[in-house]
């Protein structure tokens, strides 16, 4: 009895922790071991779960399981010093935590959407194609929206042709594709009185009597539509998701009126929201949100809704000077009601929905109506029963409804306005490294449809480009906790990182090119600066204006329209003129016949002014009267004449000095061409040496007579020698010239003999004391020769001191 009770008792363990309890074999002989080994299993499972547990109780297991697989799976609390929230101390309520949920297995909503979600590097087109509540009509191109996608060109004319008429179709309604549909509406706006007045703050229903509704198809959206046009107010709150989308998401719309709550999934009718409108734009009913600058734009991306008449409570509480604005500040001020923002951070894809996330959604519309009665009040009363503050805050409010959704366009500069934001001084390879990242990041985010966050966080992409990895192992490292995205694409960074290592290294620096300007630099040192005040600013900082750098031009008196000149822009380009008033200058005055009355009106107004700087101007900006000018009687005109007169001689005297230049230079080039001439024709008389020497003598002829030099040259001095050959010459020119050898005999060989003269036993301080020996080596010899620095020695002999010897040269 006690072995069936224990053996029942363990199957039911090993049955609990999903291990196989029952045998497949009954023998007898191999049973005994084949029940050893289950419970021997079974003892792993269960000690390996005991230990997962215990290292998930100490923090030591850091596994990546989904925290809220389904919706099902209670949150996860994260115990921190900064998300921990302190409660009231006389309650003796216990601190909570704020709760981050997400979930890593849900499905992509983006998937199940009819329309693609349109990333591209384009403009953002509304999607509206209805308009209810229309003072002015919708224009055809969102009326034919459904016929302009299918492009009913591209059946009949050729592609190339077909690109030009959508082209030319598009071009039509450019300014209608950019523009608030409810533009008019808006602008023509009438609050009822109502509105403007102390209202009756309506007390809310606790939410336990208040009925909560989950819409998610299209008959229950429908019938809140209806419900929603009966009402007079009612208020709207969005709630959406950036992480995992490139544009974001509106995930979900709580909608609440006096006596009822709606939830709106608009994941699930994100394409039949658009009958909202209805509601959304009717005049008559007031629209409540807070913060909506958001909240616009998130309607017209995603769903294709606009607001007319709206009111803002965030502007409201600034209006009126609130300690804080924020909601859970107004819920706690006016309904003493503590919001719940533990679920602000939490993954609104999550379906199906948590209950706790469902309460948090609907707190956040159900007391807003309440809030928005009380803000009136209080805005009455400070206004001393005036609706000035109330105008106020409407016209603020109906400013935000007029926001259009701008979608983010990617430009070659793009990346500079990070860069200026994070305030880094990269060089010019960090700086490509940079814009490369910056690049991939947003190609890849559009394509994949992911926040530029998810793709490549901002820090880890200043960190690659600062650091500029060599391997792709360092660009993993430099990222903790590495994105998915950029371990699968390591290898496209790792190129990206190359290519900017391959520039070349200079030193650059982000500032922003100002214009130069008179205005001295402002130091943020000195508390109280003008613009205009250089007596705090030293002279390095004043821009200098030299006359080498800049032109100058002289006054003038007159314009140069009457001088008859004309005038050189590109040489007026960099003159340094006085600083002038333009508001009282005489404009050209049109036919008054084209001027509307306004414009005519206008014109007296300012025909009446007199210039009260007209003291202060400089010479050349002197007040002259046309009318002055070209009367004879006046001093003006006088003056024109004499200055007009003077100018003239002027350049007559000019023309004719530059006259009598040109004649003097012509004069003198003719002088220098005569004498030129006069040199050639002396030189074609005179025969050349080659011409003499080529001329033969004739016997008994006189002897060529030498032509006497020109003047200006040197006679060289007669040589000796020379002389001496030309008398033997000019004796033996009577005989002929016979040739007869050389006589070797007469010839004197002792200087080709190289016999020494006789040793003489004085001292001479040429001569070496002891020869040295002939060597071979040229070397040895060169250095002999050279005995400056060697010592003398002297021999004995008889001195005479009368001769002059030649003593060595130092």
């Amino acid at each position: 009895m006690v072995y069936q009770t224990t053996y029942h008792g363990m199957s039911q363990i090993m049955h609990h922790h999903g291990c196989r309890a029952h045998m497949r074999d009954r023998n007898k002989l191999t049973g005994l071991e084949e029940r050893f080994d289950l419970v021997v299993d079974s003892n792993d499972v269960i000690l390996e779960k005991v230990g997962i547990l215990l290292d998930d109780a100490a923090g030591v297991n850091r596994s990546q399981q989904p925290v809220m697989p389904a919706g099902f799976q209670p949150p996860k609390i994260v115990v921190s010093s900064w998300n921990r929230k302190g409660g009231d101390s006389g309650s003796g309520r216990s601190s909570e935590t704020f709760r981050l949920l997400q979930a890593k297995n849900v499905t992509r909503p983006q998937l199940k959407f009819r329309e693609k979600v349109d990333n591209s590097n384009t403009p953002f087109t509304p999607k509206i194609f209805v308009k209810p509540n229309a003072i002015k009509p919708l224009p055809s191109y969102f009326t034919n929206k459904h016929i302009r996608k299918e492009r009913p060109e591209d059946l009949d004319v050729p592609a190339a042709l077909a690109d030009f008429i959508h082209q030319q179709r598009t071009q039509e309604h450019v300014e209608d594709m950019f523009a608030h549909p409810y533009q008019y509406e808006l602008d023509h706006l009438a609050l009822p009185e109502n509105l403007l007045s102390k209202p009756e703050p309506q007390m809310y229903k606790p939410l336990a009597e208040t009925k909560c509704s989950f819409i998610d198809n299209l008959e229950d959206l429908v019938a809140v539509n209806e419900k929603l046009a009966k009402t007079s107010e009612f208020a709207v709150d969005l709630e959406h998701h950036s992480y995992r989308s490139f544009l974001g998401i509106t995930c979900l719309m709580q909608i609440s009126t006096r006596d009822e709550d709606f939830i709106i999934d608009t994941l699930e009718l994100r394409s039949e929201l658009y009958i909202l409108n209805e509601a959304f734009t009717d005049p008559t009913i007031v629209k409540v949100f807070h913060g909506a600058d958001s909240d616009i734009e998130w309607l017209q991306k995603d769903l294709g809704l606009y607001i007319v008449n709206m009111f803002d409570t965030h502007q409201a509480s600034r209006t009126l000077n609130l300690g804080r604005h924020s909601l859970d500040h107004l819920l706690k001020l006016f309904c003493n009601v503590d919001s719940d923002k533990r679920y602000q951070l939490a993954d609104w894809r999550i379906r199906p929905l948590p209950d706790e996330m469902f309460q948090y959604a609907r707190a956040d519309t159900h007391y807003l109506l309440y809030v928005y009665d009380r803000l009136r009040v209080d805005l009455w009363e400070v206004g001393n029963g005036q609706p000035a503050l109330l105008q106020m805050v409407w016209h603020k409010s109906k400013d935000i409804s007029l926001k259009k959704y701008m979608k983010p366009l990617f430009t070659e500069d793009s990346y500079m306005d990070l860069l200026r934001k994070q305030k880094k001084a990269f060089n010019t390879q960090q700086l490509t490294a940079f814009r490369l990242l910056y690049g991939w990041r947003d190609k890849l985010a559009r394509q994949e449809d992911e926040s530029t966050g998810y793709v490549l966080p901002n820090h880890m992409m200043i960190k690659i480009s600062d650091i500029l990895p060599k391997e792709p192992q360092g660009i993993i490292a430099c990222c903790n906790p590495v994105p998915p995205l950029v371990r699968q694409q390591v290898n496209e960074l790792h190129i990206l990182v190359q290519q900017a290592r391959e520039m070349p290294l200079l030193k650059a620096e982000i500032v922003a090119d100002k214009k130069k300007t008179l205005t001295p630099i402002k130091k943020p040192e000195i508390p109280l600066f003008g613009p205009h005040d250089t007596s705090r600013v030293s002279e390095s900082d004043i821009p200098s204006f030299t006359p080498d750098k800049l032109s100058t031009k002289k006054g003038a008196f007159f314009s140069e329209e009457e001088q008859g000149e004309e005038v050189d822009m590109h040489k007026m380009m960099g003159l340094v003129v006085s600083a002038k008033i333009t508001l009282f200058e005489e404009d050209t005055v049109k036919d008054p016949g084209h001027l509307t009355v306004a414009q005519q009106k206008a014109c007296r107004v300012v025909e009446s002014f007199q210039n009260p700087f007209r003291m202060y101007l400089p010479s050349n900006d002197i007040h002259i009267s046309k009318n002055a000018k070209f009367d004879p009687s006046t001093k003006i005109y006088e003056i024109s004449n004499r200055w007009k007169l003077q100018s003239v001689e002027q350049q007559q005297k000019e023309v004719e000095a530059k006259k009598k230049a040109k004649e003097e230079a012509k004069a003198v080039a003719e002088e220098r061409k005569k004498a030129k001439q006069s040199y050639q024709e002396s030189l074609q008389n005179v025969a050349t040496v080659r011409q003499q020497a080529s001329e033969p003598i004739k016997p008994g002829g006189k002897k060529r007579e030498r032509v006497a030099s020109e003047t200006g040259e040197s006679t060289p001095k007669p040589n000796k020698k020379l002389m001496k050959a030309a008398v033997k010459n000019n004796e033996d020119s009577t005989t002929p010239l016979v040739f007869k050898p050389y006589d070797y005999s007469q010839s004197d060989f002792k200087v080709f003999a190289g016999a020494k003269g006789n040793d003489g036993k004085q001292f001479d301080p040429d001569r070496q004391g002891h020869e040295p020996r002939k060597k071979k080596n040229a070397k040895a010899q060169k250095s002999n020769a050279c005995a400056g620095n060697r010592s003398m020695s002297f021999f004995g002999g008889k001195s005479e001191r009368g001769v002059r010897r030649n003593w060595p040269k130092r």
